[in-house]
């Protein structure tokens, strides 16, 4: 087992998902010439439109697709030191990414694009504002871009499971963008008062880190995850995930154990349901 880096991972576990309504939506994605017989099959696909309003979170077709598709992700190693080896990285695991959810999102029969990457070695201002504190990656639905930060810290001391796992959360945002989970989200959260601004707040960050460790899983041996690796990531999340926050709009720490141990145990979108889950759980 190898040594987990103890300081890195509390500096990869901030993340940022700085979200707009005006940046909410779908996306058509690009479609190749096909034949009148799968023009047929394809337009019957898409009779059944996606839910709208809260079932549209509550129950996303995305819910039905299974075992997250696996994109056979090996991006290689991660050198101390080197910024470019680094952006190979990143955009090696966003490539991965884009693999899988694309493949779930043609299952689900929804529209999808590929979100935006922008690697930066400073902190910068999105469309969406400001950057957050203490993020190491932000998702900005405004222009439907992961703004992931490469530091001075990060490069003396890589973790490639944390980074990907960073990398995984944002891409959830993107997912729920995607496929209009986030339009209820932000009607639900105009319509709240501030505690139930913050609730749905929850059940928005504790779904994308339920995307994420159904990503960790399917890369389990081909990242690969170390076990003791994963675990410990796991309980120092249960213990921490919620220090880094002034309020409590990600989950308490035991809520975010829960949703990782659900996600990475299932591999399936199915099981990151936290809109119709029970208050308990997304505390």
């Amino acid at each position: 087992m190898n040594t987990l880096p103890m300081k890195k991972l509390s500096s990869l576990v901030a993340t940022g998902a700085v979200i707009a309504l005006a940046g909410a939506g779908t996306a058509t994605a690009d479609v190749k010439p096909v034949s009148a017989g799968q023009q047929v099959v394809q337009q019957a696909a898409q009779q059944a439109a996606p839910p709208r309003g809260k079932a549209a979170a509550t129950a996303s077709p995305l819910y039905r697709t299974g075992r997250l598709a696996s994109s056979n992700c090996s991006p290689g190693s991660l050198p101390k030191g080197s910024t470019t080896a680094y952006k190979r990285f990143l955009t090696s695991v966003t490539n991965c990414l884009n693999r899988s959810w694309a493949s779930q999102f043609r299952k689900a029969g929804l529209s999808f694009s590929k979100p935006r990457l922008r690697i930066i070695t400073r902190k910068v201002r999105t469309p969406c504002g400001p950057w957050s504190a203490g993020a190491d990656g932000i998702y900005c639905s405004t222009d439907r871009t992961m703004y992931m930060l490469i530091t001075k810290t990060q490069l003396r001391q890589p973790f490639a499971l944390g980074i990907t796992r960073l990398m995984a959360h944002e891409y959830g945002h993107h997912v729920q963008n995607m496929s209009g989970i986030w339009n209820y989200y932000w009607a639900a959260r105009n319509a709240s008062g501030r505690s139930g601004q913050l609730a749905l707040s929850r059940r928005s960050e504790l779904q994308a880190e339920c995307f994420s460790s159904v990503f960790m899983r399917t890369v389990e041996s081909t990242l690969p995850v170390d076990s003791g690796e994963w675990d410990y990531t796991v309980n120092w999340f249960r213990k921490n995930g919620a220090k880094g926050w002034p309020q409590n709009d990600h989950g308490r720490g035991p809520s975010q154990a829960y949703w990782m141990n659900r996600g990475y145990g299932s591999a399936s979108p199915g099981s990151c349901n936290t809109w119709a889950a029970p208050a308990r759980t997304v505390a």
